[in-house]
């Protein structure tokens, strides 16, 4: 069993330009799970770089207002709407609301480094 306390996770700076907190890995659980789960933090008018990566997501919004562009699909989400985002999607996040946007990525299999392609 793992317990994580959101106080005692370390924030960083991801590649694609949002605030990163890493919660579950299978590097950081006894049981070696196979998604990894993280919390994103943008701020109003910032976005993600375009990137892909090769494993699926979903996007839960858990505070702001987003623009979620899959491929050539604009979707618009909200506080506690989710998206399912496959693998190998060009892709990115953008806050459209006036405070932070902040969300939860599930990425399966666990998100890698080398898995993911900043293309921009």
């Amino acid at each position: 069993m793992s317990i994580k306390e959101n106080s005692e996770i370390k924030q960083i700076k991801g590649e694609e330009g949002a605030e990163i907190k890493q919660y579950f890995s299978p590097q950081n659980t006894s049981n070696k799970i196979s998604y990894s789960l993280a919390q994103f933090l943008l701020e109003s008018g910032k976005k993600t770089k375009l990137h892909k990566i090769k494993s699926s997501e979903i996007y839960y919004i858990l505070e702001g207002k987003a623009e979620l562009k899959i491929d050539e699909e604009l979707f618009e989400l909200k506080k506690d709407d989710s998206a399912h985002v496959p693998p190998n999607s060009k892709q990115f996040i953008k806050n459209i609301g006036t405070g932070n946007l902040r969300f939860l990525c599930i990425v399966e299999p666990a998100w890698k480094q080398e898995d993911d392609e900043i293309l921009e």
